[in-house]
């Protein structure tokens, strides 16, 4: 707003002065509404009105205060519990909100901060009140139950941006040359079992879904207690492609992966493909650090006679790759409440994702055990037809079926 604080602040000392408590407490929460976000806090300041008196007044006025002709004569009525515990609602903020007094070692710092431990911390400082008392002042004082928001992303690499457009750029190039690009990714492992799953299906009323109690691995499958989904999506022709394995999330895997998709669609759907471009995260089976990743996708090259160029997304921005907003998500909303009893029943939930702009899905059962830890030496590396691009090769290479890893 245009209004400066130290107009704001002689406003108030001129008029509130000759204002009854209802309309003092109306005046200043008008205030904290015309000012917007941040209000209350404000007006506080410049008023020296107490913040639970403006919110309250805020509220007051966003409700639509009526028009009254009388005024509480002084003293009259049961007074309020603020009123006869002088000091209550200081209290009540520091122990909820301790930063803004102060006070970052308060009890309920590292605590649940409940209107029933809020109560018990304030009945031991020698105030007398209940639950509910404390729920009505906490909505008084302007707070509410919230959860975090994921909002704060952190610091990115200060190439993020540029990785994005060169990224976008060499896509755009490909799918106007009609080649195949695919976005490739590991979903989340699920426990293979009678577990529950999140989400709700719709079944008879009070028939649902049985299943066990706790979330613990069957001893008996050992390592192969887990389904690990590995996606294949096609962006030009919006198709989805999994691997199910039950073994490890290796670079051998995700090779694989794309290895069968490529055999089963993607020479059908490109048959005069010279090219495949992958657009992948920067961490896990896939990440651009990986030396069997290159190792694998180098024999894969040779296999199919393509030049395989990889653009890796930049660190933190996984949230960014298509295969998770584009299938992925449909994925696990299709098999939303159900439990992934086998892996029969995996691959028959994923085939059956779709959606009503057209995504099809095919799933596929990759029975292969894939040891982990296996070393790639610089020779190896050394001898991979590895090309890396001149911006960010960490990043950005190709791969050539020059000649077999």
């Amino acid at each position: 707003m245009d209004v400066t604080e130290d107009a704001m602040r002689g406003f108030f000392v001129s008029v509130l002065p000759h204002l009854d408590e209802r309309q003092r407490r109306l005046v200043v929460g008008a205030a904290a509404v015309m000012v917007g976000r941040g209000g209350r806090t404000r007006v506080a300041e410049l008023s020296g009105v107490s913040r639970p008196t403006v919110a309250k007044g805020a509220s007051e006025i966003e409700a639509g205060a009526e028009v009254i002709d009388r005024v509480r004569a002084p003293g009259a009525g049961e007074k309020p519990a603020i009123d006869k515990q002088p000091g209550l609602l200081e209290a009540l903020d520091e122990l909820v909100w301790p930063e803004t007094r102060g006070t970052p070692m308060s009890p309920l710092r590292w605590t649940l901060t409940s209107t029933y431990e809020l109560a018990r911390q304030l009945t031991a400082q020698g105030y007398k009140v209940s639950a509910e008392l404390v729920r009505r002042l906490l909505h008084q004082m302007g707070y509410s139950l919230q959860a975090p928001s994921k909002q704060v992303e952190g610091a990115s690499h200060p190439d993020r941006n540029a990785q994005f457009e060169y990224l976008n750029g060499i896509v755009a190039e490909r799918l106007a040359a009609s080649e195949p690009v695919i976005s490739v990714d590991t979903k989340k492992k699920e426990l293979i079992g009678n577990y529950a799953n999140k989400g709700r299906d719709w079944r008879p009323t009070g028939d649902p879904e049985r299943v066990n109690t706790h979330d613990f691995a069957d001893p008996a499958l050992g390592e192969y207690a887990k389904a690990i989904p590995y996606g294949v999506y096609d962006i030009g022709n919006d198709e989805g492609w999994v691997s199910v394995g039950d073994t490890a999330d290796t670079a051998e895997f995700a090779v694989e992966a794309i290895r069968r998709w490529w055999n089963t669609t993607g020479s059908t759907r490109f048959p005069h493909a010279t090219t495949l471009t992958i657009t992948a995260d920067c961490g896990g089976s896939n990440g651009y650090r990986v030396r069997a990743w290159k190792f694998h996708l180098a024999a894969l090259a040779a296999e199919t006679g393509l030049a395989i160029t990889v653009c890796h997304y930049p660190p933190g921005t996984s949230k960014w790759n298509k295969i998770e907003h584009r299938l992925f998500s449909f994925i696990s909303m299709n098999w939303r409440g159900r439990p992934l009893t086998d892996i029969r029943t995996i691959i028959e939930l994923i085939g059956a994702t779709t959606t009503q702009t057209g995504l099809k899905v095919s799933a596929s059962y990759d029975p292969n055990w894939y040891p982990k830890g296996v070393k790639i030496t610089d020779t190896q590396l050394d001898a991979l037809p590895l090309h890396r691009h001149d911006w960010h090769g960490d990043w950005n290479y190709t791969l050539t079926a020059n000649s077999a890893a």
